[in-house]
């Protein structure tokens, strides 16, 4: 991409006070894009090792990441997810943060950790409506792609 598009520059794992941002619920952004005026900002998982509901609430948290970014002046803001367990996606147990992944809840308001100690107290408050859109990359493995 440097090379097609040389007016960008593209930096990985950034963390966010090159931006002057603070306070935000992560402190590095895993792709971030500048031109000019225009600055664009990519969160990608792949996980490999279960934790599903664990996994679920990073995604959250990656969806709210980008909102944060967005407001603080990122033109756009995109988190990327690819999964190839099933259980991500679909499964018995569809509540909780299960039914934001697998069922027809979207990804908004206050959404609680589903694990650890602090399953009650621990929280992300999602500002935006976003609903996850399961998509087939071949027949082992599904993305969704959130724009903010």
């Amino acid at each position: 991409m440097r090379t097609t598009f040389p007016q960008y520059k593209v930096q990985f794992e950034r963390n966010v006070s090159y931006f002057g941002i603070s306070h935000t619920v992560k402190k590095e952004i895993d792709i971030s894009i500048v031109s000019g005026k225009d600055r664009f900002a990519v969160e990608l998982k792949y996980p490999t090792n279960g934790q599903y509901p664990e996994q679920l609430y990073s995604f959250v948290k990656d969806i709210k990441f980008m909102e944060q970014l967005k407001e603080q002046g990122f033109s756009k803001t995109f988190t990327m997810v690819l999964v190839k367990d099933r259980p991500f996606y679909e499964g018995k147990d569809n509540s909780g943060i299960y039914d934001y992944f697998r069922g027809s809840k979207v990804v908004q308001g206050r959404i609680y950790k589903p694990t650890g100690q602090l399953k009650n107290s621990d929280f992300i408050d999602v500002a935006g409506v976003h609903r996850i859109d399961w998509r087939l990359l071949d027949d082992r493995r599904r993305y969704f792609i959130v724009e903010i």
